[in-house]
């Protein structure tokens, strides 16, 4: 299965952005995957303290490479990692040979090289060559590299402290640079200085090539480090630099008349491009603005002409939205070395953070297992810490790169034999397979010295053990309850946990729903519609889901709505009331998600209104082109996805409420199956309110955006209308959060089910072996702990996405704990001894609506109220 997993590893660098945060892989200098050959040095010691001995956590020779005591030249430390690669991180170990040895280099600077003549010398954000050293001879020190680069050879050259010997072990790690750019040249960056603000610098400040007449030639720098700028250009990433930082950025009238922007693109080899993702600024409001337009012409080679047809590509600008965002330009499978792409201004300004391509290349993976990767870079420090394992880099050939006559056979061997171990690796997963089913059937049980609570998702089990731990220094043993908690992930093949009977013997006595919770079949939930007089809004609302619950899977990742299982079968049992729409009129402008099964799409539908007639639920567009999201199905998706993608469609066409998101028609008469939805101007509300301020005399006389209390009154009555209406439905959303509230330019609020698939709110959810993703910090306790997803667990969820609201969504909610310790602290709910943690009140908060979002989170389901009881309890509020 390990074998297996490298299968999924090229896809982090051959598919979109490089996120330097997860390219963090050993490269492999501990388990020698980097050979002798491959690492050299300009002296040694000794004999046994040559380059080869430099790998860290081995103590093969003399325990290190050693350079010559007193040389007059500085010394070096080479390693050629192969091909080109992102570095990210580099770690280094002094000499401990076995307690002889006590030599180590304090501090070190390092240069690198793409082709092994031209030597660059790396700074970090601040201009700083120098890099900090170990402090003895056997702790193993992480560096991070802000910012990272793009290298195929590697120089570490120790600083010598104090007449002191250095000697080096080293770790490399990073990941293979797909993207293949190894050179870019474009306009130097100008200076912004916008009334009332700081003046913004849009210089490519961490550019590794040559500067010429105000111009930049031959090299790589921020647009491709993997840093996405925010929103607003004038706030940096956490790097303590200056406004503008993240941007390279030109004015309009400072390039002549031109009114263009022409950059030179350079690739290690040919490659047939299939698009252009360019993340741009779109601050309209201080007159930025994404490209209008671009035109791209290619070359094969240095020594030929630029082809005559470019690719054009015309942008959809976007007056309503703020928001920086990657614009994706299709390059039409054109092959090419190098690229000239001119991009046309909409605006005074046009700002540009990072640039990247994907092309159709064959990529013959390397088969050596993957074990781990470095621990999840801190923005905000260079350190990390220590405790690093192996990783993996894959090989890649190139269709465009034949190998010549003499290495046929070999590559053939080579071919021969990954087939032959793709064919294993197949057979032991349905081996496995079957056995995982038999396994799934035998009785289990729960070991009695172990406290354990059960984490559940829809694919795996996860046990959150908390065992002994040895006690504290200057305190004697003592009983379980002086023990820290400590939790550690089990994954189980049972997804149902066989005898929950002896940990609930162990844990605290439940409440009465609680254990009703636990123990009863299905979904079935008590009456929840009395609810504790000092606590919870009153209403004659339906009692909760009280049926089995079909949990359709959702194109994108996500698990759209839980629906009752009569309802399913009663609506699917009828054809689809969606009307077929053409899908040639469909025009893509943005993908604005993806996830395991499909993709989310952003596009222009040419002649909707007139195609969907009187009594269209599109607003007037005021002669402006329709912009609607569409759902797709991947072509290889399963069967049973293809099955839920049709039952889902069948489901949407009959929700009809205004604050539910709409489908509008279907492409399903040919692959890839679409559903087309409404598509809100002004986003979503995550992003929406969290690039304004509540309204004040400043905020009008400063022209700053805002919101009133008023709004967020009314956002939160639509919201708690549109789940009203889903919980009379039996619908369970089981993801509800601002993030998948969209609103339309007049501020009409639409709950939809897009957040899972977009990378901008991955860190909202905990990730599960890759595959199963939760929202944790939105679910109930019983949600997380015990598997169950029911309208009242939606209604914790609504009292997070109060607080989100007024908050103005600033922060993550638990924003100060870890995932680790959001799930503790559910167990704290579920034992429910006064230690639980709450959200704190929103400053903006009447203290009686704080009130109804701790109703919402009460920890037994009865003391919960209705959404019917919300939105009546809402009501008022708006009115006053």
């Amino acid at each position: 299965m390990h074998l297996f997993l490298l299968l999924i590893l090229p896809a982090t660098a051959a598919f979109g952005q490089i996120d330097p945060a997860h390219c963090r892989y050993a490269l492999g200098m501990e388990d020698g995957r980097i050979t002798d050959h491959d690492i050299t040095a300009s002296s040694q010691w000794y004999e046994t303290t040559g380059p080869q001995y430099a790998r860290m956590n081995r103590e093969e020779g003399d325990g290190a490479w050693c350079p010559e005591d007193n040389p007059s030249d500085p010394q070096y430390l080479q390693v050629d990692l192969g091909k080109l690669t992102f570095l990210t991180v580099v770690g280094t170990q002094g000499r401990y040979a076995r307690y002889s040895g006590n030599e180590f280099a304090r501090a070190y600077r390092l240069n690198y090289s793409r082709d092994g003549l031209l030597w660059k010398s790396w700074r970090n954000r601040l201009g700083n060559m120098v890099m900090e050293g170990n402090k003895n001879a056997y702790t193993s020190l992480i560096n991070d590299l802000h910012p990272p680069i793009i290298t195929r050879y590697v120089r570490l050259i120790p600083v010598p402290k104090l007449s002191t010997t250095v000697c080096m072990r080293v770790e490399l790690y990073g990941c293979l640079w797909e993207d293949g750019l190894i050179s870019y040249s474009a306009p130097e960056g100008q200076l912004m200085m916008p009334p009332g603000y700081p003046i913004a610098s849009l210089n490519d400040s961490t550019y590794d090539g040559a500067h010429e007449r105000r111009r930049l030639l031959g090299g790589l720098g921020q647009l491709t480090d993997g840093v996405i700028g925010l929103d607003d250009f004038l706030l940096t990433r956490q790097y303590h630099v200056w406004p503008g930082y993240d941007y390279l950025g030109w004015r309009n009238n400072s390039l002549g008349s031109q009114g263009f922007v022409e950059m030179e693109f350079v690739f290690d080899r040919k490659r047939n491009f299939t698009s252009m993702k360019v993340h741009s600024n779109n601050m309209f409001r201080r007159g930025v603005k994404i490209f209008s337009s671009v035109s791209c012409w290619f070359k094969p080679r240095l020594i030929v002409d630029w082809e005559a047809e470019p690719v054009s590509f015309k942008t959809v600008l976007d007056d309503r939205n703020p928001s920086a965002r990657y614009v994706t330009v299709p390059l039409n499978r054109r092959a090419a070395k190098f690229l000239r792409c001119r991009f046309y201004f909409a605006d005074f300004w046009m700002m540009f953070s990072e640039i990247s391509f994907q092309s159709e290349d064959t990529i013959l993976p390397t088969l050596i297992p993957i074990v781990s990767t470095v621990p999840p870079i801190k923005k905000e420090s260079t350190m990390s810490t220590p405790s690093v394992m192996t990783g993996n880099i894959t090989a890649n050939v190139s269709a465009s790169d034949p190998p010549d006559d003499g290495n046929t056979p070999i590559l053939i061997g080579c071919l021969v034999t990954i087939i032959l171990l793709l064919v294993i690796i197949i057979v032991l997963i349905l081996w496995c397979q079957y056995v995982c089913k038999v396994l799934e059937k035998a009785p289990r049980r729960i070991l009695d010295e172990e406290v354990t609570v059960r984490l559940s998702s829809c694919s795996d089990t996860i046990i959150l053990q908390t065992p002994p731990v040895p006690p504290r220094s200057g305190h004697a043993p003592t009983g379980p309850a002086n023990t820290d908690p400590h939790y550690e992930r089990v994954f189980l093949l049972d997804p149902q946990y066989q005898n929950p009977a002896v940990l609930r013997n162990k844990l605290p006595e439940l409440s009465q729903s609680a254990e009703a919770s636990a123990c009863g079949g299905g979904y079935a939930e008590p009456d929840v519609t009395q609810c504790t007089p000092h606590q919870c809004f009153h209403s004659n609302a339906p009692h909760y889901a009280e049926t089995d619950i079909v949990r359709l899977q959702g194109v994108t990742g996500s698990n759209m709505y839980a629906v009752p299982a009569l309802t399913v079968d009663s609506l699917t049992r009828k054809d689809i009331s969606a009307a077929e729409f053409p899908r040639q009129q469909l025009i893509f402008r943005e993908k604005l998600g993806e996830g395991q099964f499909g993709e989310v799409h952003l596009c222009e539908a040419e002649g909707l209104p007139e195609f969907l007639g009187e009594g269209s639920p599109l607003p007037d567009r005021d002669g402006r082109s329709v912009l609607v999201a569409v759902k797709q199905l991947r072509a290889d998706a399963t069967s049973q996805a293809r099955n839920d993608f049709l039952k889902e469609i069948k489901i949407m066409s009959r929700l009809n409420d205004p604050n539910i998101i709409r489908l509008l028609c279907v492409c399903v008469s040919s692959d890839p199956l679409c559903m087309v939805t409404e598509y809100m101007e002004n986003g979503d509300l995550n992003i929406f309110l969290s690039q304004r301020e509540i309204e004040s005399t400043l905020t009008h006389a400063n022209n700053i955006p805002s919101v009133s209390l008023s709004d967020l009154l009314h956002m939160s009555v639509q919201i708690s209308s549109g789940m009203k209406y889903l919980a009379s439905l039996n619908f369970v959303h089981r993801d509800l959060a601002t993030r998948n509230c969209l609103l339309d330019r007049r501020l009409t609020i639409k709950i939809s089910d897009f957040g899972m698939s977009r990378n901008l709110y991955s860190s909202d959810y905990y990730r599960i072996q890759g595959r199963a993703v939760l929202p944790i910090r939105w679910m109930a306790w019983e949600s997380i702990l015990l598997g169950k997803f029911t309208t009242a667990s939606d209604v914790w969820a609504f009292g997070v996405t109060l607080w989100e609201i007024f908050t103005l969504c600033k922060e993550q909610p638990y924003s100060l704990l870890s995932d680790e310790q959001v799930i503790e602290n559910t167990g704290e709910f579920f034992r429910n001894q006064g230690r639980q943690i709450f959200l704190y009140g929103p400053p903006l908060c009447p203290p009686s609506l704080f009130e109804l979002m701790m109703c919402c989170w009460s920890r037994d389901i009865p003391d919960r109220p209705t959404f019917e009881g919300l939105y009546q309890a809402l009501k008022p509020h708006v009115n006053q």
